[in-house]
């Protein structure tokens, strides 16, 4: 698809509507709300910007640039000629393919660092006069590609601080754990492969563990990721054990533990009788799991994940499994030690992960009942999918790219805005900004100088077709890790 077609229809006509001798306009990205993130999702984390703008400018290299002008020029001219019912003027069309680059310079803030509602993270202003019309022409294509993975990284390290408070209260010793305690398993159900992959990035930006393969390349080709990006474990799903057949339920997990000796192995458990598999199966195997150089997880798949997990009953002593729950009856069949903090944690050869319909509050509530029970929360996985990750918007941060200033025939003007009919969520910035840190957090300074716009926190990471200022994946994951 031609690179020009990117963009809101609406934005065809903008260059013929500013003010004549416009030379310049101005805008910023920025969290305007978390009235519908998740709770304690009070600042949002700065990620995706180079992923976006090495896309963007890849793609209009292959699908604009890189192609002859009449072809990519007609196409524009016969197809909105044809939408807007005119005879279309593609000239500035022509001239943004004789210039071969996109004239814009984008600055950002760090990747990997929290900012608060309402600073912008990201700058974009047109480089040169005659194509003061590029900056917002971009803006479609710039929100549709930022919010996502910056939403999603924002909603990964809110649950990894759920998991750290409940780690560092039941198994201190165990905190490395807390990098793979929450898994990616959303790709199935994001709205398409680019929603998948920038959600996936998001979320192993904070989590080391994923389903979402292909974020791995993506990663590497984008944030220069060397070595191990993620990982996952050999697990099974339902066909498999359908496959097996139901009377034969526990002839598969022996042969699932024959062809993986060693290593950790999921096994989905509630095909048929999760309440059977812990009270019957198990307890025969047992002898087996804890010869095996390795752990085998139970995987619930259905039912209420906080009372699957952690049982119906909310103290230890419950006779029905369903008032047990599954970290507790596999207590009863394989045991365990008791940490220096007074919580029971399983034997190394057995776990447990749940992965369907995991939000925060149901984190916060299965840590929460495990503890009160005595357990620690380490012994339990949860599967991060796209009940989360899907159920969100452009509206969960409030994001909006807004122009704050104009140069109009050499005179600079700050505009805004601010709707009377709105609650103030809508109101913008000022003019030129600067980004300043204050006290070890980022504060949006409006209507500054375009010297003072130079200085501050936003860091320039693009400009006419060239990259500054690149980071690597470990450096954005020692930044997260540093201010969890």
């Amino acid at each position: 698809m031609n690179g020009l077609f990117l963009t809101d229809g609406y934005k065809t006509g903008h260059h013929q509507q500013y003010p004549k001798g416009t030379e310049e306009v101005y805008s910023n990205w920025t969290p305007r709300s978390n009235k519908y993130a998740p709770k304690g999702c009070d600042k949002v984390v700065s990620f995706g910007q180079q992923y976006v703008f090495q896309w963007l400018h890849d793609y209009f290299q292959d699908n604009f640039f890189s192609k002859s002008k009449a072809q990519v020029c007609n196409e524009l001219k016969e197809e909105l000629s044809l939408y807007l019912g005119t005879d279309y003027d593609v000239t500035h069309y022509e001239e943004l393919h004789d210039l071969q680059y996109l004239p814009i310079r984008a600055k950002s803030l760090p990747e990997g660092l929290e900012v608060p509602i309402r600073v912008p993270m990201v700058t974009v202003v047109n480089t040169n006069k005659k194509f003061y019309w590029i900056t917002n022409f971009l803006e479609t294509i710039l929100s549709t590609m930022l919010w996502q993975p910056m939403t999603s990284a924002s909603i990964a390290l809110c649950y990894k601080r759920i998991f750290k408070k409940w780690t560092l209260a039941t198994d201190k010793e165990n905190l490395g754990f807390i990098d793979f305690q929450g898994h990616d398993f959303s790709m199935r159900g994001m709205g398409g492969l680019q929603s998948a992959v920038s959600s996936g990035m998001g979320h192993a930006a904070v989590f080391l563990g994923s389903d979402t393969l292909p974020v791995i390349s993506t990663l590497r080709n984008y944030y220069h990721a060397k070595g191990f990006v993620v990982g996952s474990v050999n697990a099974t799903e339902h066909s498999v054990m359908c496959a097996g057949t139901k009377d034969d339920e526990i002839g598969t997990f022996r042969a699932l533990m024959n062809t993986y000796p060693t290593g950790i192995l999921s096994v989905v458990s509630d095909t048929w009788d999760l309440w059977k598999v812990l009270t019957e199966y198990l307890p025969q195997l047992k002898e087996e799991v804890l010869a095996r150089d390795g752990k085998l997880v139970i995987r619930p798949d259905s039912g209420d994940p906080v009372d699957i997990i952690c049982g119906e009953a909310t103290a230890l002593g419950a006779e029905s499994p369903k008032d047990k729950g599954v970290v507790e009856l596999l207590w009863d069949i394989f045991g365990g030690t008791v940490n220096a903090q007074g919580f029971k944690v399983l034997d190394a050869h057995i776990g447990a992960i749940y992965g369907d319909s995991i939000t925060t509050e149901r984190t916060e509530s299965i840590c929460q009942r495990l503890s009160d029970k005595g357990f620690a929360t380490t012994n339990v996985v949860l599967g991060i999918g796209s009940f989360t990750y899907q159920f969100n918007t452009r509206d969960t941060f409030g994001f909006a790219m807004k122009a704050t200033s104009v140069v109009v025939n050499g005179e600079r003007r700050e505009i805004f805005k601010d709707p009377i009919t709105d609650d103030g969520v809508k109101k913008s910035a000022k003019g030129l900004i600067k980004v300043d840190v204050v006290d070890g957090e980022f504060v949006l300074v409006d209507q500054v100088t375009p010297a003072v716009e130079n200085e501050g926190a936003l860091q320039v990471i693009y400009e006419d077709g060239k990259f500054m200022n690149q980071v690597n994946l470990q450096e954005i994951r020692d930044r997260i890790n540093e201010n969890l």
